[in-house]
C-alpha cells in the first residue's frame, strides 16, 4: 500500500501536553510586608540610581537603577528622517525602539523584537511624544533606544524615566521631564513599583480589582502624558491608582533634578579666569 507523502506522521511515542506547559505562577499574599519590606498601601517606591552619560557615542544617554530592575537608554539626533514621504516641513518625529536582553528575564530570550516589546515601544513613544518640542525640530529624527539589562518589575515606567532623562542629556528641548510609576492592584490591597514576582504572581484571592496601571506623569506641568492599564478595576480603583502613581512620581522627581543637575555641571566648560 503507498504510503501518503503529503500527510506529516507523528512521532510513535507521545507526551501530554502538560509536561510543556509554563509553570505555574507563585502565589504572592494579599497581606503582611512584602519581600523586599516594603510596605502594601504606600507609595513606597524602590531606591533608584540614576546618571547620566554613560554611552560617549551617542548624543544623550542615561542609566536607571531601580532594585534589580536595570534600564539603560541611548538618544541619537535630531538627523534627517531616512524615509522622505514621511518628512514632516513642520515638525520632527520621534521614534521609540524598546527591546530586552535575552538575560534579561528568568526565562531566556531572543534578539528579535517581539509583540511585547512593539507594544512597550509605542507605550513609550506615546508618553514622550507630548514632552518633546518637535516643532523645533522640522524636517528630522529623534531616535530613542531603551535596552532592558534585567527585568525586575515596573519595567515600562522605569524606561519612560530613562528616556526622558536620556532626551534631557542629549539637549534636546523639551517642555517637562516625564517620570513614570506604576502599581499593581490585587483586590482591595494594592502595591506601588512591583516587583516581577508581584506582577506575574496569581492572585491569593477571588473577585474584581484585578490589575496593573502605569502612569506616565510631567510633574511641573501637572499633567499626565500616557497611561496604561491591564485587567479588571473599577473607576473609582482606577482613579485612586492614578492619584497614587503621581504621588510616587513626585517622589522620585528630586533624585532625576539632582542626577540632571549633577551631569550638566559635569559638562559645563569651567569658568574663565580674568
Amino acid at each position: 500500500m503507498p504510503t501518503d507523502t503529503k500527510r506529516v506522521r507523528g512521532p510513535e511515542v507521545s507526551q501530554s501536553p502538560s509536561l510543556f506547559s509554563d509553570k505555574p505562577a507563585d502565589v504572592v499574599p494579599s497581606r503582611g510586608p512584602r519581600a523586599d519590606g516594603r510596605q502594601r498601601e504606600q507609595v513606597d517606591v524602590r531606591p533608584v540610581f540614576v546618571r547620566c552619560g554613560p554611552v560617549s557615542q551617542a548624543k544623550g544617554s542615561a542609566y536607571i537603577e531601580a532594585g534589580d530592575t536595570k534600564v539603560m537608554c541611548c538618544v541619537y539626533g535630531p538627523r534627517e528622517t531616512e524615509r522622505k514621504d514621511e518628512t514632516d516641513m513642520k515638525c520632527g518625529r520621534l521614534t521609540t525602539d524598546m527591546r530586552f536582553a535575552p538575560f534579561s528575564c528568568p526565562e531566556r530570550g531572543s534578539w528579535i523584537q517581539g509583540s511585547q516589546e512593539k507594544d512597550l515601544s509605542l507605550m513609550l513613544q506615546e508618553s514622550l511624544q507630548s514632552a518633546v518640542c518637535l516643532h523645533k525640530y522640522p524636517r528630522s529624527q529623534i531616535e530613542v533606544n531603551v535596552m532592558v539589562l534585567e527585568n525586575s518589575g515596573s519595567v515600562l515606567a522605569h524606561a519612560v524615566t530613562c528616556a526622558s532623562l536620556a532626551l534631557a542629556d542629549a539637549g534636546i528641548e523639551m517642555y517637562d521631564l516625564v517620570l513614570g510609576c506604576s502599581i499593581r492592584q490585587d483586590g482591595a490591597s494594592y502595591v506601588v513599583d512591583p516587583s516581577y514576582a508581584e506582577e506575574n504572581s496569581r492572585s491569593s484571592g477571588g473577585g474584581g480589582n484585578q490589575g496593573g496601571l502605569t502612569v506616565a506623569f510631567l510633574p511641573s506641568l501637572n499633567q499626565i502624558s500616557g497611561l496604561q492599564s491591564d485587567g479588571e478595576m473599577t473607576q473609582e480603583t482606577l482613579t485612586a491608582g492614578v492619584r497614587t502613581c503621581i504621588e510616587g512620581c513626585y517622589k522620585l522627581y528630586p533624585v532625576i533634578q539632582q542626577a540632571l543637575t549633577k551631569a550638566v555641571r559635569k559638562a559645563a566648560p569651567p569658568p574663565s579666569e580674568s
